[in-house]
């Protein structure tokens, strides 16, 4: 990939990074429709963040995002706002599939259901440089095609340790 640097109001930067984000409990909940359906709402987000989608792919537990970033994007914030934003809207568009495994909470409060959670707690962020995002690139565009082939199989056979 060539060296582009983007000019900005006192610099210039050329940032990317390797996200990756793993399901609550590591369930292999995510189909390839839902994998899809995620990448749609990461390139929104990305594009609100004003950051750059460069590739996303996953398996029925962790999805992988390859970005491009300012120095002035508060990644925390952009990666909170990314699992929040992709957990409501995946709970509301595939309730009936994921509400098989993950279960609403219930508030101690007021004892109502409220969103169930979809994304675990903790992500990994790499910096990348120019040299080796060619090779990511390639690892995140041929991540495994076996959700095809785990699309049958109950919940239960699919628990990890």
């Amino acid at each position: 990939m060539e060296r582009k640097y983007i000019p900005r109001s006192r610099g210039v930067s050329n940032l990317h990074a390797h996200l990756v984000l793993v399901t609550k409990y590591r369930y292999k909940v995510m189909t390839p429709t839902m994998l899809n359906r995620l990448t749609e709402i990461v390139k929104e987000l990305c594009e609100k963040w004003q950051c750059h989608f460069i590739e996303g792919n996953g398996e029925g537990d962790h999805y992988h995002l390859v970005f491009r970033y300012f120095p002035q994007t508060a990644l925390d914030k952009f990666i909170g706002n990314l699992k929040s934003v992709s957990s409501r809207k995946m709970n509301a568009e595939f309730t009936d599939h994921l509400g098989k495994r993950y279960y609403p909470k219930i508030s101690r409060r007021t004892g109502k259901k409220t969103a169930r959670t979809f994304w675990n707690e903790a992500y990994s962020i790499d910096s990348v440089g120019v040299t080796k995002l060619d090779v990511l690139i390639k690892y995140v565009q041929n991540q495994p095609a076996i959700l095809l082939q785990n699309a049958n199989i109950p919940f239960e056979a699919e628990e990890t340790d």
